[in-house]
């Protein structure tokens, strides 16, 4: 609540302050997923319970999606 506060005094536009939390959110996104990734892939830090092959698959898609989008994002601004 104070920092609701805080930035209602401050003047700050609370929708502009979400929608660029979105981005760095959205920015940050494929380099946690590529970490989560590898450690996930790694029997060092699993042991046994490595992901499978579909879901490295399916991790490596969704973390190629993500990087495009990203670096199309930055692109156009």
């Amino acid at each position: 609540m104070g920092g609701g506060l805080l930035i209602e005094l401050m003047r700050l536009d609370a929708a502009r302050m979400m929608f660029r939390a979105a981005v760095i959110n959205g920015a940050l996104a494929p380099p946690l997923i590529l970490l989560v990734l590898l450690l996930s892939s790694d029997r060092r830090v699993m042991g046994d319970r490595v992901s499978s092959p579909v879901v490295r698959a399916l991790a490596w898609i969704a973390f190629a999606v993500l990087s495009v989008v990203t670096f199309a994002m930055l692109a156009a601004t």
